[in-house]
């Protein structure tokens, strides 16, 4: 390096620190971000929007006219890869040789929101909500049991059907609305035969 550009170099570094260049360009960076929106959302204030096929809480769901869609299958059950579902199905009484989910507990905490529960369900009982603040300091509160399904279900029922939508799990028509779970054949009661 010759004498001349090593002049050079100490009177650039000198007038750098004279001039304060770092801080400079420090206030550069500073100005430049101040004018640009924040893209921190201020929560809870602020709530982000959801897509449609969010994976929050699973809710169980409904027919329009009350009844239950869940048929106790335990699809869902042997579906899910983190075991967290428990369904404990019986025989229907008002139904012969059908069955019906008598208790249904989902244990949040071990959930992964994988939505293969949701997949697997044949009369598509079960969908994914846009809920996701149900936080709480008692853990057994997070072990949902088939009344607190219903209820997700059924405050969060919009969503829930979007979700199925997105998912292509059910058609937003009259034929899919119309459609409910049925045994091929009607199978009428069995009766004990008459000793003569």
């Amino acid at each position: 390096m010759s004498a001349r550009s090593q002049e050079k170099s100490l009177l650039r570094e000198v007038w750098d620190a004279l001039s304060f260049s770092e801080i400079r360009t420090a206030m550069r960076v500073v100005l430049k971000h101040m004018f640009v929106k924040p893209v921190t959302f201020q929560y809870p204030r602020e709530k982000r929007t959801i897509p449609d096929a969010h994976r929050g809480a699973l809710g169980l769901l409904r027919y329009d006219d009350g009844a239950e869609r869940c048929v106790g299958c335990d699809l869902c059950e042997a579906a899910c890869p983190s075991r967290c579902i428990k369904v404990v199905s019986a025989e229907n009484p008002d139904r012969p040789l059908s069955r019906v989910a008598t208790e249904f507990y989902i244990d949040i905490t071990k959930c992964v929101f994988c939505g293969y529960c949701v997949e697997a369900c044949p009369v598509n009982a079960l969908a994914m909500t846009k809920m996701y603040e149900y936080s709480t300091a008692d853990k057994r509160e997070l072990i949902f049991d088939k009344k607190k399904l219903y209820e997700v279900g059924e405050q969060h029922i919009e969503d829930a059907k979007r979700y199925l939508y997105a998912h292509n799990q059910e058609k937003n028509d009259a034929d899919s609305r119309d459609y409910r779970y049925k045994f091929p054949h009607q199978v009428a009661a069995l009766t004990p035969p008459h000793d003569s």
